[in-house]
């Protein structure tokens, strides 16, 4: 699990849509959801970070290694 403060959604969203497996959001009742190209659920994010003036605070379940990196790497390359 990783979780994370989103300031650039295109970017984090581009580069979640660049992974190869799933990419589940952690809700807060423990459901999971897959992001990974799933543009409905990504309209909802980008909503949901205009209401909060350019800020995403979101947790993450990535199964397979190389996505994770993937976004720890667009982590620290957006800070």
């Amino acid at each position: 699990m990783i979780k994370l403060d989103v300031f650039n959604m295109k970017n984090f969203l581009q580069t979640v849509n660049e992974c190869s497996g799933a990419i589940n959001l952690l809700h807060p009742d423990g459901r999971k959801e897959n992001i990974n190209k799933q543009y409905g659920v990504q309209n909802e994010l980008l909503q949901k970070h205009r209401e909060n003036k350019g800020f995403l605070r979101i947790s993450l379940d990535i199964p397979a290694y190389k996505d994770y990196m993937r976004l720890v790497y667009f982590t620290i390359g957006d800070s």
